[in-house]
Parts: structure tokens; sequence; C-alpha cells
């Protein structure tokens, strides 16, 4: 057993914030909260075949998405988890249109929440690893009600970002700007261990590309030259990158960060902007990475 494997996420927090005056108490009950639902969403994942989590209500979110049964549990969980904390002034998820607002029966605080709830929820019903994924704002407005304004904010504003993966293992993976650094859930004992700590992209980057291929007929000349590249194709290239693709964000991306290489979803014809919401997935993960 490693040091490491007895620092609880708890433990860390403290810790930080005995060292770091910009990490305080309310950001730190943040990122309890966010525990808290982690663990509610990670056990509701290990038995959504057995009770009827699975599938989607046959409704459509602001996306375009078919809304899956798990996507509207999880943004409720995560909800619940932090309404009552005092450390929000609004929350902000992908599954909803409007602003989240805080109860009037409940203290507001000076940050933000954003996040979505469930990313991959597509993947729910083959049991591909799927994820939380969640970035934390300052309040920047006057008055004691979060707007729109405090929500649509510079990626390089978050004073904290963050995913959570449920695969083989529940894992937490969270930056408040110094950092990096990855808890695993040891279900034996219900807490969050430090597992991944400073965690970086190693050096040399491994050479594997991470992106949806069935796309290329719909990309630019130039993001398909880049793909021939990586191939080792175009005559240019001495080594070949290799493919890996789940299909889910959160997995990809975690991947990519302990392996190294590209994690790629440019824009095609059918998609000119794109498809990753800036607010809800890249400005997040661009934080960590």
């Amino acid at each position: 057993m490693t040091n490491s494997s007895v620092v609880t996420l708890e433990r860390h927090i403290v810790e930080e914030e005995r060292t770091r005056s910009e990490v305080t108490g309310a950001l730190s009950n943040i990122l309890y909260s966010i525990t808290l639902a982690a663990k509610i969403i990670s056990r509701e994942v290990n038995k959504a075949g057995i009770v009827d989590l699975l599938g989607d209500t046959g409704d459509t979110n602001v996306q375009g998405e078919r809304v899956q049964k798990l996507d509207l549990y999880a943004e409720d969980v995560i909800y619940r988890a932090m309404d009552h904390t005092g450390a929000l002034c609004c929350m902000v998820s992908e599954e909803s249109e409007d602003i989240l607002p805080i109860p009037e029966k409940f203290p507001k605080g000076k940050y933000v929440l954003i996040f979505d709830p469930l990313d991959g929820s597509s993947n729910i019903d083959v049991n591909v690893s799927i994820g939380t994924i969640f970035s934390v704002h300052k309040k920047i407005t006057d008055g004691v009600d979060g707007t729109v304004e405090d929500c649509l904010q510079a990626g390089y504003k978050q004073v904290a970002a963050g995913y959570v993966l449920y695969g083989s293992s529940t894992m937490l993976v969270y930056t408040s700007g110094r950092g990096v650094y990855g808890f695993t859930l040891d279900p034996s004992i219900g807490e969050f261990l430090l597992s991944h700590p400073n965690l970086v992209m190693p050096e040399p980057p491994g050479r594997m590309y991470s992106i949806n291929e069935a796309y290329y007929p719909h990309w630019s000349s130039g993001q398909q030259r880049l793909m021939q590249h990586l191939k080792g194709l175009d005559g240019e290239g001495t080594v070949s990158y290799s493919s890996r693709y789940i299909g889910s964000l959160v997995a990809d991306f975690h991947r990519t960060l302990l392996k190294g290489g590209i994690f790629m979803y440019p824009a095609d014809s059918k998609s000119p902007c794109g498809k990753l919401r800036l607010l809800y997935e890249a400005a997040p993960m661009a934080m960590i990475c």
C-alpha cells in the first residue's frame, strides 16, 4: 500500500486550504458535495440494468439529443447535493435550457456550478464508461441571485474544473488551477482516495489519436490531410499514430490524459461549429490539461 492510498479527498482539500489562500471553504464545500453526488450516481450506474434506469425518456433536450433516464437522475442528484450548501448563487446543467436557481429557503453564495450530469449517456445501454463533467466560476455581478452573465464567462476565469469517470472503477479528477489530482473511489469504505497525484500528460506523448473517423467525408480538406499525416499515409510522417476511440468524451479524454496523444472532435459540414459544448465540455477539459 502506497502513501497516496491513505490520502482521502477530504484530507487533500484540507491540506490545499492550508497552503493556498485562493482555495476557500466555500470552494471546498462545492468539491465535497460533488463527491457525494458522484458516489450516489456511481451506485445507480452500477445497477442501472436492474432498476429500470436504462433507455431514454422519450424527450429531447435543449441540445437536440434524446434524454436518457440516467441523465435526469444524475442532474437531480447533483442539484440536490448542491442546492443547500450556501456556496452557489445558481447552477447550469446541459440538460436544462434555463439557469437552475437556488431555492429561496437556502442561503446563496458567490460561485456558479456548471455541469454535464452524465456525458456519453447514449452509451449507457451497452455498458460503456460514462462521466460527469463540472466547472466552477466566481459570481461577477451584483445582487444575490446568479445571472446569465455569471454563467457565460470565459474559460480562463474558471476557478476549478473536473470530471468523474464511471468505469471499471469510479474516479474523480479535478484541478483548482495548480496541479491535477485523481482520486479513485474505494467502495469498501465509501471514500475517494488519492491514486494519481500531480497528473500530467506523459512526455514524449503517446502516439495515439482519438476521433470518430466515420465523419471523415464531412471534414474540411485540412482535417483530412491531418488524419492522413497521423496515419503516415502522406509520405511525410516517420511514425504513424494508432487509433483509440470509445465514443464517450470523459473516457476518451481520461485515456489521453494518462497515456498521451490527441483527442479531436472537429467541425464538419453537418456541424460547422463543432459538437463539443464550450461551457459544459471543452472549457472544463481544457483547464484540466
